[in-house]
């Protein structure tokens, strides 16, 4: 099953942020759905941007999609490790 959102720009950053091994959940009270970092290393900027939200209807589609590749790009934990590394799984 695609995960799809119905603006085409939030989608490419969606799909951008899946080829990054974050994990994206649909749902979740006011927003379309959320994207997880996989390392969730609590030394990365005090966990603050390992969850983000992805908004259905965001005031400028454009600048929401910017913003979601920006967190994905500004990871510390995926800027720390190598091209091979594995996430880390929360227990």
């Amino acid at each position: 099953m695609a995960i799809k959102h119905p603006n085409k720009e939030i989608n490419a950053a969606i799909e951008y942020a899946l080829s990054k091994q974050w994990k994206i959940k649909v749902g979740g009270g006011h927003c379309w759905g959320k994207m997880y970092c996989p390392f969730n290393d609590e030394s990365c900027r005090c966990g603050e941007f390992c969850v983000t939200s992805i908004w259905s209807t965001p005031g400028n589609p454009e600048n929401h999609a910017k913003a979601l590749r920006r967190v994905v790009d500004k990871c510390v934990a995926s800027v720390d490790k190598d091209a091979t590394a594995i996430p880390k799984v929360k227990k």
